[in-house]
């Protein structure tokens, strides 16, 4: 198997190549420059393991939730390399990817501005995790989980508005890690194992995760925003 993976819904941009078990991966915090670094590095990690990208079986992608241009440009890279090489696109949660770092039960959540975050549940289970709650976005301080005791809490979303979040669920969280972000070297296992299972789609097929109806503040919701702090 040969896949290629993309993750820039967030700060960081982060290319990986999956070769028959073994994992390349270039990873930097470089906002505003993902469209920039994404393909040259996808050629780099090509290149230093000798591989040509017609060799490419499938292509996956961190389709958000995240920042808004940068999971439409992981899902557009994906699917315009996938389309010129007649190859499938398997599109990964970021939520899930981000859970990859965190053991046992996990709560991903990623700073969503605006004064939400990104929230999802799962359950890792060796190479790969298991969803326990449909992905969403919230306030902080309206945010809810499955419950129970010992979870471990992961992501950008945990030091966001002054660590709300983590106040809101500490009594039922373990371990909290605010600073991890996603990378695609944990796209690229999810993706083979979910392309193993049958989810790859067509290119055009593929879809960004954006959660929200609408990804800016108007002018009037702006102006509440600073009204309400």
């Amino acid at each position: 198997m040969k896949l290629l993976a993309f993750e820039t819904a967030t700060e960081a941009c982060s290319v990986a190549l999956f070769v028959d078990g073994a994992v390349r991966e270039r990873f930097e915090l470089a906002p505003r420059r993902h469209a920039e670094l994404a393909l040259p590095w996808a050629e780099e990690l090509l290149a230093e393991a000798g591989i040509a990208r017609s060799q490419l079986d499938v292509v996956a992608a961190g389709r958000g939730p995240g920042a808004f241009t940068g999971v439409r440009l992981a899902i557009s890279i994906a699917q315009g390399i996938a389309l010129a090489l007649d190859r499938p696109v398997v599109p990964v949660s970021t939520l899930a990817t981000l859970a990859m770092q965190a053991e046992g039960e996990v709560i991903a959540a990623i700073d969503a501005r605006m004064g939400e975050v990104y929230l999802g549940a799962f359950r890792r289970v060796g190479e790969d995790v298991q969803p326990l709650a449909q992905e969403t976005v919230v306030k902080p301080a309206e945010a809810s989980i499955p419950e129970g005791a010992g979870w471990n809490g992961i992501g950008t979303g945990f030091a966001a508005a002054d660590g709300a979040l983590r106040n809101r669920l500490q009594a039922q969280l373990g371990t909290v890690d605010a600073a991890a972000l996603p990378h695609a070297a944990d796209v690229a296992r999810l993706a083979v194992l979910a392309y193993a299972r049958g989810e790859a789609l067509a290119p055009e097929r593929a879809e960004p995760a954006y959660l929200r109806n609408h990804v800016a503040l108007t002018l009037a919701e702006q102006q509440a925003l600073r009204a309400g702090r």
